[in-house]
């Protein structure tokens, strides 16, 4: 079985990928054998160094998601650096938590380009290059939300059944050319945007009443998820929403 888990040699690129579920990914695209280009916001060298540390090629792009030529920049880099791209994780979002009577249309607007508006064009460029090679894998990062309303986050709600509802219409397009796109859905995880939450001791423990895991996701959890909708093993998986929660939607 693990040929098909092998990425030896593959390019992938992930959005956010220096830290949090980011992070987590792309080391696990790196285990397996990829190399890995980390765009990010801010320049982190950590999760840089743990990759190399694997005998892998990394880049890592400093960008400003909210900014419109930010992708066309970014996959032109990769392009230019190795010639191809193999992989896509657009992992990279960002939260606003407010009531909805008071929810600015800076909030809405920022969360809303970041978290759809970039991930779509980023599948577009990506994807223009993977219709020439008929091949490739772009995952998408959905959310619970994507399913349920959530509770202050209108815009994050938002932007996240559109990450879902883009993944099955882009591979409604480019299954037949040998493009695998998919969404994962992580449930409630340990990173920066669910820092307010684990915080609250009610939330906190409302949250982990629901969660027949018993427990908060991590980075690590979403490492073999990622290795297998990145390699051939997922070749007949199209257009698929992989809800990655610890049971919470199955309560």
């Amino acid at each position: 079985m693990e040929p098909l888990f092998d990425l030896t040699g593959k390019i992938a690129v992930v959005t956010g990928g220096s830290t949090g579920l980011g992070a987590g990914m792309s080391l696990g695209l790196a285990e397996a054998g990829a190399d890995v280009v980390l765009v990010d916001r801010v320049a982190s060298s950590e999760t840089e160094r743990s990759i190399q540390s694997l005998g892998r090629k990394t880049m890592v792009i400093v960008s400003d998601l909210l900014k419109r030529e930010s992708p066309g920049e970014i996959i032109k880099s990769v392009i230019d650096k190795f010639g191809r791209i193999d992989i896509l994780i657009n992992n990279a979002g960002i939260i606003r938590r407010t009531p909805a009577v008071d929810f600015s249309e800076t909030d809405w607007d920022e969360v809303m380009t970041i978290n759809a508006r970039t991930v779509f064009f980023m599948c577009q460029l990506a994807g223009r290059e993977m219709l020439k090679q008929k091949r490739g894998k772009i995952i998408n990062i959905a959310s619970l939300l994507s399913f349920q309303g959530g509770i202050l986050v209108p815009s994050y709600s938002a932007s996240k059944a559109a990450v879902a509802q883009m993944t099955k219409a882009l591979a409604n397009e480019w299954a037949q050319h040998g493009i695998n796109i998919n969404a994962i859905a992580p449930g409630y995880m340990a990173t920066n945007n669910t820092k307010a939450l684990r915080e609250d001791p009610v939330r906190s423990k409302a949250i982990l009443d629901r969660i027949p895991a018993g427990r908060w996701g991590t980075p690590k959890d979403l490492k073999g998820v990622a290795v297998f909708l990145a390699s051939s093993a997922s070749d007949y998986v199209n257009g698929h929403v992989l809800v990655v929660d610890g049971g919470w939607m199955a309560r």
